[in-house]
This record gives structure tokens, sequence and C-alpha cells, in this order.
């Protein structure tokens, strides 16, 4: 059962997508900084989008969904995991991109059950009071439970890819673990980290246990991130290669002079040269490893 908090973020995520049903959009959250001007908006020509509650358990998890208005047979699934400000209109957008090129595309509102990000005006205090209550293994049930979804509603669960962005970044590196998963692209997602009770392990933990191979687009100027831990990222690759051929397959690509978030088109870190080479291999890939 929801406490009051998550049945109020329920309440305000349902309310925004309804208004993005209408093509206006599902809004920013507070704490993710003043929308710039470059920020992408992308239509509803011939694509079906808005919000859809998706069963975990007896839970009902709020996601967001697009897909073309007309296909043939079963479509390819891309799972968006957003940042830590959760599923505002940026990964909203996110999912539209991937419909125009025929993806059943779903981003999960994973921090549903401990409250709403935007009733929080800084990182730090989402980071306290959403992330840090939002354990790997309740995101990875997420993910599986929206992959249940997908496949009883046009979806082709033999062509699953998923993507996410910082936080979900390093969720993407995570949920590649799974047999279910055929490729995966992670935006600036954590590498290391402290190892607790709901973070048990980080992806450099995890290499040798990859079931679909991951390309990882990471910033050389991002300040979070060091080029220390994705050198500690490769290694890992590369130490669980040899009996391991999503490791060995797996990729790295830094951008030297791009920072944290450089695909963010509403953030003044975005950067369009490497977002736009980020997003162009990201399609590819999927392509490559037989998502699309």
């Amino acid at each position: 059962m929801m406490n009051d908090k998550a049945q109020n973020s329920r309440r305000s995520f349902m309310k925004a997508s309804a208004i993005g049903a209408t093509g206006i959009g599902i809004g920013f959250v507070a704490a993710s900084e003043p929308v710039m001007a470059a920020a992408i908006e992308t239509d509803f020509k011939g694509i079906k989008a808005g919000e859809q509650m998706i069963p975990v358990g007896s839970f009902q998890m709020p996601a967001y969904v697009s897909r073309p208005e007309a296909s043939k047979g079963s479509l390819p699934i891309v799972i968006v995991i957003s940042e830590i400000f959760g599923v505002h209109e940026h990964i909203a957008d996110i999912t539209r991109r991937f419909a125009k090129l025929g993806y059943l595309a779903i981003a999960p509102e994973k921090f549903t059950r401990a409250g709403d990000p935007n009733s929080y005006g800084t990182v730090a205090e989402i980071q306290k009071n959403i992330v840090a209550k939002t354990t790997d293994a309740q995101v990875i049930n997420d993910f599986q439970a929206a992959l249940v979804w997908a496949g009883k509603n046009g979806g082709d669960l033999k062509r699953v890819g998923v993507t996410g962005f910082c936080w979900g970044g390093r969720i993407t590196w995570l949920v590649a673990t799974l047999p279910q998963v055929r490729a995966g692209v992670a935006w600036y997602g954590r590498l290391i980290g402290e190892k607790t009770e709901g973070n048990p392990r980080h992806p450099v933990d995890i290499a040798a246990e990859l079931k679909a191979p991951v390309l990882g687009l990471y910033g050389g100027a991002d300040t979070g991130i060091s080029l220390e831990s994705v050198e500690q990222m490769r290694a890992a690759l590369a130490q669980a290669a040899p009996k391991n051929p999503a490791a060995k397959a797996s990729m790295i690509e830094v951008y030297p002079d791009a920072p944290h978030a450089f695909h963010a088109d509403y953030r003044a870190s975005y950067r369009e040269g490497p977002a736009k080479d980020g997003w162009e291999k990201c399609l590819a890939w999927f392509k490559k490893n037989g998502v699309a």
C-alpha cells in the first residue's frame, strides 16, 4: 500500500501525463535547472504517447509510453531509464523520439514509492529523500515488470534494448545482466561507488555477468564521474572479456570536452555535437545488436 506521498506523486504524474498526451508536455522538475531554449520538443504526429499504469505485483507503477500509431507485427522494445529527476518532459520526449523510429518506448517512473522528485528544490534533497530510498532490487524488479507488460502489449521480447541517463545510466549497466536484454546504452552513468544495502554492487562489479553488450557514453569534463573510474570499467570489461562475449563486445566512448548530462538538451550542460553523435551511436548500437 502506498503512503500519502507516493499517492500524491502518482496523482501528479497522472495529471502531468494527461497534459502530455495533448502535445503540451509533462513539464520539467524544478531541481533540474531552468529550461534552456535548446530543449527539443518531439511532436505526436504518427505516434501515440501518454501515461500507462504497469502492474508490479499489487502496485501500479506509472510509466510514460510511446509507440507508432500504425504498425505491423511486434515492435522492438526500448526501456528508457530516467535521471534522478524521474520521468519529466525530457524523458517523455526521448520516448517519443524512439516511437518515431518504430519502437515501443517505455519510461517507468521508478521513484513513485519514495515520493515526487518535483517536490524538492535541490539535487541533494532528491538524492537523500528519493534516490537513497530506491533500491537496485526494486528497480530491477520494476524493469522486469515493464518487460512483462510490453510483451503483452505489442512488444517483441526478443528485441529488448535499454538506455538510461545519469542515475539511469548506472541502472542500464545493472539490468544488462538480465537475459531478456539484447543491448544497453548507458549515458554518463556512475560506475563505482560506496556499497550499501540498497546499492550492493556497481557496474564495475558486474562486468563478468553481462548478458548484453553495453555502449557507455561519457564526458571527459564530467566532474562527477572521473576518467579514472571510466578506466576502471574498461579494465573490468577487458578482464571479463575472455569468458564473456557481452563484456568483450561492450564499448565506452568518451567525449573529451563534454560535461555531465551533455545529452540533456533542456539544461545548460547540453553539448549539441556529442549529444547528436551519441544518439546516432545509440541507434546504431541497437541495430547492430538485434534490437531494431
